[in-house]
């Protein structure tokens, strides 16, 4: 799943609206606009600020061939 995707989906199982969800991340409205649209270039700072409210950060992951 992609992290846009999470975000959105985490978002309105916690019925939080992208303001409300910018604001309790102390993040700007554009940033969670831009990570939910998938935007490529994101400050990784501020996408963890984000998915910490969802109990979640970044982190390394295997490449697909790394699995086969």
């Amino acid at each position: 799943m992609a992290i846009s995707e999470f975000v959105r989906q985490k978002r309105k199982e916690y019925k939080l609206t992208q303001r409300d969800l910018a604001d309790r991340a102390g993040v700007g409205i554009r940033f969670v606009r831009e990570l939910e649209a998938g935007k490529p270039t994101l400050r990784i700072d501020k996408v963890n600020v984000v998915l910490d409210l969802f109990g979640h950060q970044l982190g390394p992951v295997p490449n697909k061939q790394e699995e086969e």
